[in-house]
């Protein structure tokens, strides 16, 4: 059975000096009556989103912990971001391009979030974040493999507070292990990882992908893990660890590449745009930009030699199959290439169309967000900001027939709901709240 926060206060504790102990508020909003349960209120019109009533403990920032946050914050959550006071999150910092004083790259992955400043360096900022821990179903945190342990913060202390917490720590490598302690960045674990080893030109020097894909596929990977945790405390009435990191989520990531080694004992190589063991499938020049054709079987690569007008390709011996293609790729690509290279990328995208065989072009950021299916699909999510105005985001890539992501709350300013959240999830009073705002220990965003 999870413990109350009055519970909680009811116990001595060393972190509250100076005699100073939390007088709380008689009512407890938002909870739920006879079951020590908090639960966020519930969606105003139609059916509640499906995270409705867990509340998420946010003590990551960057990239992976906070994607991770956000698509729990999309699907109903309460997410409460802890924030260093001042700086906050490091990737309020991350620009140009900023909007005001907020960076794009912050506001792109932190809706659906409050923020509270707490000072985890004061004894008092400490004990605020074990009692929101006992009052919270998930914590997700990437602090250095142990450091919140010496804190009073690790899972183990905090479990014996919320036996039901799930508690989910996002590091570099792993919590164990001959490289645990050294610190995580995305772009050296695509480097120990392997993926930027098999990522660049074919002759050229390996490159980073365009995206922080060590930082998105981790917080994907962390935020599935989170959702089948929850399901098996349903289940066994009791939280669990889960240790995700960088190195494991990009290794796991190399997928067919890796088994080529594991299976065959074939090491892997740069391609380009192009796939090692399919022929043809990659980009290739147009007469005014690019063209990706992915020919997939052997009726796909007829259909290419059909549209391309090169139908005698079909009838030679060393094209029959895809193996066959694949051990004879260069003089087929020489030949595909010369042709592509004599219409522009919208003739072809025409010629293509109706022909079963998969292609498309290769878009500016521009064209992207001017793509009809991207409109369709809503992937443009427009909010009013506090301070930043107007802002528009990639929006949440799943949809539900159950509940709209229509009406998302924008990233907040650091700070601008530790007041509400003292107050409404651990019942402070007014005195108590004015007592830790003159101490240091959180901060109010006096904008909000």
């Amino acid at each position: 059975m999870r413990l109350s926060t009055a519970a909680l206060v009811g116990r001595p504790s060393p972190l509250w000096p100076f005699g100073f102990s939390p007088v709380r508020r008689t009512r407890l909003p938002g909870r739920s009556p006879g079951s020590g349960r908090w639960l966020s209120q519930p969606a105003a019109g139609g059916a509640p989103p499906p995270l409705e009533g867990v509340r998420v403990l946010d003590l990551t920032r960057v990239l992976a912990g906070p994607f991770a946050t956000m698509i729990m914050g999309d699907l109903g959550a309460d997410v409460i971001k802890v924030e260093r006071p001042g700086a906050g999150d490091d990737t309020r910092a991350w620009g140009p391009p900023f909007v005001g004083t907020e960076s794009a790259y912050f506001l792109s992955i932190n809706r659906n979030k409050k923020s509270i400043a707490v000072d985890l360096k004061h004894p008092r900022g400490i004990q605020i974040i074990l009692e929101l821990a006992g009052v919270c179903d998930v914590l997700m945190e990437n602090f250095l493999p142990g450091k919140l342990r010496q804190m009073g913060l690790g899972y183990e202390q905090l479990s014996r507070v919320n036996p039901g917490l799930v508690y989910c720590s996002i590091s570099g490598y792993g919590q164990t292990g001959p490289h645990s302690k050294s610190p995580g960045y995305d772009s050296i674990a695509t480097g120990v990882s392997g993926m930027m080893h098999i990522t660049g030109p074919e002759e050229g020097e390996p490159v980073r992908p365009g995206v922080a894909i060590a930082d998105l596929t981790t917080g994907l990977y962390a935020h599935g893990a989170v959702m089948a945790a929850l399901l098996q405390r349903h289940k066994t009435g009791r939280g669990s660890f889960i240790d995700c990191n960088l190195l494991s989520s990009q290794v796991s990531c190399l997928s067919h590449i890796a088994a080529n080694y594991l299976i065959a004992g074939k090491e892997a190589r740069r391609w380009g745009t192009a796939h090692e063991s399919i022929v043809p499938y990659q980009v290739f020049k147009t007469r005014d930009g690019h063209i990706v054709v992915a020919a997939g079987n052997d009726k796909q690569f007829v259909g290419v030699c059909k549209v391309l007008q090169l139908m005698e390709l079909t009838e030679e011996p060393q094209y029959q199959t895809n193996k066959l293609r694949v051990q004879n790729r260069k003089p087929l690509l020489h030949t595909l290439a010369q042709r592509f290279l004599q219409e522009s990328t919208a003739d072809w995208l025409r010629r293509f169309e109706g022909s079963g065989v998969p292609v498309g072009p290769i878009n500016s950021i521009q064209e992207v967000f001017s793509n009809p299916q991207v409109k369709h699909n809503k992937l443009i999510q427009e909010m009013e900001h506090l301070t930043a105005g107007r802002i528009a985001v990639p929006g949440p890539a799943v949809r539900f027939s159950s509940f709209s992501h229509d009406k998302p709350k924008p990233p907040p300013l650091i700070g601008q709901h530790t007041v509400q959240v003292l107050q409404d999830t651990l019942s402070y009073s007014d005195d108590i709240i004015a007592t830790l705002l003159e101490s240091g220990a959180v901060v109010q965003n006096e904008l909000s």
